[in-house]
């Protein structure tokens, strides 16, 4: 059985001195927590780091702690108090997180941190290589490793690699801030398949690798040439039955009668969050002040409970923070406190288990409103805890949780009316729509538990892996070739059909270009000097343009994906008439698409229109691309015409005609005994669909098709056609 290799950046077990002792105590934080159970209970591995700086540790105490973390099945990569300075509390927390929180105000761009944070992803990447077994899946986690994947594929090109982000991955505008935009993204390929909380994060991703990069995707999955991998969306559960079950604990029982002696009978408002300028704790309290200044019945009725966990206190931003949050609460408990009562009981340090549970279920309401959080597992935890279904959430927009928790009260951070006015609403919610919410919301979440989305995360990694095997052995081996050319050399009729753009040549920006270079023209005229072949170019250019180019040749054309066919010195036939009158119909929409998006451009042939997008803004292009698309197949509905996408490209053209029905022609004139045809696109596959049995197909780059064989670019097309006529 294949184990499972977790690597995030901490491990689920600490180490800390107290006095002259190491010991260990549970990790805190999302991650930890939330992977802790499922770590347990399977065949896992976990690699991290343990929380102290190297040089605090002596060499004695270093083995030990190797020893006894080795039998919790836990792997430590140890950090010099420079890694902790300038990759954790730099790179992590000075760069990449408020970056792709959306506060580039408070990010900062230095060499030395991003040096650091190579040194630390390839120091795990090391700690990975000792402990790997065969079979062993890879999973790893959030953004302190994002370079990671890329490192374990190329010491490891057949390894099972899985990514997972647990913050949000920012819109392109603010990625392509970062100066090592490019790096990241190829660090993050590495992967097979990359996990994120929400669509939107998925989105986001593969737009920034279209930019950057300029990979296209189809349904989250990518073509990087000689391998597919995906990104896919999985929401990060809790794991429920300990949350459902935490008040029949003892100990929570009593936090619960603890909490509750100091309380009395008032309602409460639970906020609970590290102190993290992105959780909006600074909005939150000035929504609780409007709340009371705006409805003073609830004054001296309603407490707030504010739990902001020390976070980062090393940062500058943090430490203003906290300075700031400590004068708000202290300006609203001095505006409205009276002798009995305080409107905020401010806790400012961690809470062990127990206490979180008991809070969770005394609150009347859980204020959840973080200005951009990847999931938030506290909105989750307060839901499950809630066994007699009374209490209400109230969530922000803005955390992932809030795609998953619809029945919560969904409300803008930012607004400090609308959550005062939650907050009313909360308070005065009849028990039975309550309940009514809660229920529907648990019952999502109790199906939907972290063993769940981890299952779920390891299916999908084994699905395009196995994807990956399918298209990897259709690849042409050099075994493959050698039998090609090998046939090739026996046989005595033999007939090539050679797509052109993707195929012969790579794609250019310009569809008007189209005259081949020089190597292409040898590597033709090699192929026709052979009395025995039969060469035919079979393109979706129109038929004057590729005429003109190839009228020097003896060659074979088919143009406009097969409307149109030329043999050697005749003229152009088509295969059967067609009409163009639709045309008239559709041309002014493609012109309000062009003026729409800069850069694209329109092609007309004689039976088919092309709307160009390879020189436009490729995000852009990608909405307009859906949009046109959509709009061509509901205006084509009662027209005997179709729809294709192309790479770049969406053509409208006949129904009637196409590359395989004009292969056809030519497979049908002679008793051939060696067929290769060789495409790159979906026009491509009527041509293989075509072919008998004895032909040899290939396509250009991975991807299903019904082709045998799959080549990864235009110049191996070449040094196969160079192969054969040498």
């Amino acid at each position: 059985m294949s184990r499972l290799l977790t690597i995030s950046n901490r491990l689920p077990f600490n180490i800390v001195r107290k006095k002259d002792t190491i010991r260990f105590q549970k990790s805190i934080g999302g991650l930890a927590t939330g992977l802790g159970s499922f770590y347990k209970s399977n065949q896992s591995f976990w690699i991290g780091w343990p929380g102290m700086a190297l040089e605090e540790i002596n060499q004695k105490e270093l083995e030990k702690i190797k020893k006894r973390l080795v039998s919790k099945n836990c792997y430590p990569v140890f950090l010099s108090q420079n890694d902790i300075s300038n990759y954790y509390q730099g790179f992590c927390n000075k760069t990449i997180w408020p970056l792709f929180s959306y506060f580039p105000q408070y990010t900062i761009y230095e060499e030395k941190f991003w040096k650091s944070y190579k040194d630390v992803n390839e120091a795990f990447c090391d700690a990975v290589i000792q402990v790997l077994k065969k079979d062993d899946i890879i999973w790893v986690h959030d953004y302190q490793l994002m370079l990671l994947p890329r490192l374990l594929r190329e010491k490891l090109p057949d390894a099972t690699i899985g990514f997972f982000l647990h913050i949000p991955f920012p819109s392109s505008e603010l990625f392509r801030l970062l100066p090592w935009r490019e790096e990241i993204i190829e660090g993050l390929l590495g992967a097979d398949l990359i996990g994120f909380h929400t669509y939107d994060y998925a989105r986001h991703f593969l737009n920034s690798l279209r930019f950057i990069s300029g990979y296209d995707s189809t349904f989250g999955q990518i073509n990087i040439g000689n391998r597919i991998i995906k990104a896919d969306i999985f929401p990060m559960g809790i794991e429920y039955n300990r949350f459902a079950s935490a008040t029949k604990n003892p100990k929570v029982q009593k936090e619960i009668r603890k909490f509750k002696r100091k309380l009395g009978d008032r309602k409460i408002i639970l906020s609970m969050d590290r102190l993290d300028y992105t959780k909006g704790l600074s909005q939150r309290l000035k929504s609780f002040d409007y709340f009371l200044a705006e409805n003073p019945e609830f004054i001296e009725k309603v407490t707030l409970i504010l739990v902001a966990s020390p976070s980062r206190m090393d940062v500058d931003q943090y430490k203003l923070m906290k300075k700031e949050i400590d004068e708000i609460v202290g300006r609203i408990n001095g505006k409205y406190g009276t002798m009995g009562w305080v409107p905020i009981w401010y806790i400012n340090r961690y809470l062990d288990d127990d206490s979180v549970s008991a809070l969770y279920s005394i609150a009347d309401v859980a204020l959840v409103t973080p200005l951009r959080d990847g999931m938030n597992l506290i909105s989750k935890e307060f839901i499950a805890t809630k066994a007699n279904g009374l209490g209400v959430l109230i969530l922000s927009g803005m955390a992932g949780a809030a795609k998953e928790l619809g029945e919560a009260i969904i409300v803008n951070p930012n607004n400090i009316e609308s959550i005062a006015s939650a907050l009313v609403d909360a308070l005065k919610m009849s028990k039975s729509e309550q309940i009514s919410r809660n229920r529907t919301m648990q019952k999502r979440l109790r199906r939907y538990n972290v063993e769940r989305w981890a299952k779920d995360f390891i299916e999908g990694l084994k699905s395009i892996k196995k994807t990956q095997r399918e298209l990897t052995s259709k690849r042409l081996t050099s075994n493959s070739m050698k039998q090609i050319v090998d046939d090739y050399r026996r046989s005595k009729n033999r007939l090539f059909l050679l797509d052109y753009d993707g195929t012969l040549v790579s794609f250019t920006s310009k569809p008007t270009k189209i005259k081949p270079d020089r190597e292409l023209s040898r590597l033709l005229k090699g192929l026709i000097s052979e009395s025995n072949n039969e060469v035919i170019i079979v393109s979706g250019r129109d038929k004057n343009s590729l005429g003109r180019v190839f009228k020097k040749l003896d060659i074979n054309l088919i143009a406009e994906h097969g409307v149109w066919i030329k043999s050697k010195k005749s003229s152009w036939e088509m295969i059967e008439p067609l009409r163009d009158d639709w045309k008239e119909e559709i041309h002014p929409l493609l012109e309000l698409y062009v003026d729409r998006t800069p850069g694209s451009l329109i092609e007309e042939k004689d039976y088919s229109l092309v709307w160009h997008y390879r020189k436009a803004d490729p995000e852009l292009a990608s909405v307009r691309a859906r949009e046109l698309r959509d709009d061509l197949l509901h205006i084509t509905t009662n027209l005997d015409v179709g729809v294709l996408e192309g790479s770049k490209v969406i053509e409208v053209k006949n129904l009637n005609a196409n590359k395989g029905q004009a292969a056809a022609r030519f497979i049908s004139k002679k008793k051939w005994d060696f067929i290769l045809a060789i495409g790159d696109d979906q026009t491509d596959e009527d041509v293989f669909a075509a072919l008998p049995d004895i032909a040899y197909s290939i396509k250009v780059r991975l991807g299903p098709s019904q082709a045998k064989y799959t080549i990864e670019s235009p110049e191996d097309v070449r040094h196969l056609l160079k192969e054969l006529i040498s």
